[in-house]
């Protein structure tokens, strides 16, 4: 048996498309800006803060590292509503990505800051370094510095992971797609063009991201 590809309903429902791949974007920026704004403050919290801080981030951590990102996901969206607080499907989105990648972010950001020397520290307390000068110019930089791959590889992978977002109803990419294909009845060629999108943005992130690490940190090359 031939199968016969047809990619004709293209021609109707690129639009869709279009809108999926907005959404997901604006799900991707929002997600990592206000992510790993998050994760700094986690990570600090964790490797240099008091430590009844400590013990808030860690459990908060443990939770997010430790449970499927859907059923974060759902609690956010369908689970709130039960005590009162309600979002919609864009703003449930959004910060179900904007946690996830705080804990995850956090964790990659926190190694960093360990494998900062012990001298760095001192350095910045013998120029009369506020607390903050010290961990933003003496720490912070040369962490992100060290772990500036890892980081974007975790972007990705919420950019990624965003998918399930069409869950409740958030008109990403996937979301097109599931419709594209309960209307035309061209499950293969839908979710087809969908994967190829989906792989082309991975690797446009993946360079762009790269990219950015050399504009933020030029003496040393980011791959």
């Amino acid at each position: 048996m031939r199968y016969h590809f047809d990619f004709a309903w293209l021609g109707e429902y690129y639009p869709m498309l279009i809108k999926g791949v907005g959404i997901t974007l604006e799900l991707t920026a929002v997600g990592a800006v206000f992510g790993i704004a998050l994760a700094i403050a986690c990570a600090w919290a964790r490797a240099l803060g008091p430590r009844w801080l400590r013990l808030l981030i860690v459990p908060y951590v443990e939770l997010i590292r430790n449970t499927p990102f859907i059923v974060q996901l759902f609690f956010i969206f369908f689970g709130l509503p039960g005590i009162g607080i309600k979002l919609g499907e864009m703003p449930a989105a959004n910060l179900a990505m904007v946690i996830n990648l705080g804990a995850y972010g956090c964790e990659i950001i926190r190694a960093g800051i360990q494998a900062t020397p012990r001298g760095q520290f001192e350095a910045g307390a013998s120029l009369a370094m506020t607390p903050f000068q010290t961990f933003w110019h003496v720490i912070l930089v040369p962490s992100l510095q060290r772990i500036w791959p890892a980081l974007s590889s975790q972007i990705i992978i919420v950019t990624l992971g965003s998918a399930v977002v069409s869950q409740i109803a958030a008109e990403d990419l996937t979301f097109a797609a599931n419709f594209i294909q309960s209307r035309s009845f061209r499950a293969f060629e839908a979710y087809f063009v969908s994967t190829t999108i989906y792989l082309l943005l991975a690797i446009i992130l993946r360079q762009l991201l790269s990219g950015l690490g050399r504009v933020l940190f030029p003496r040393r090359s980011v791959r």
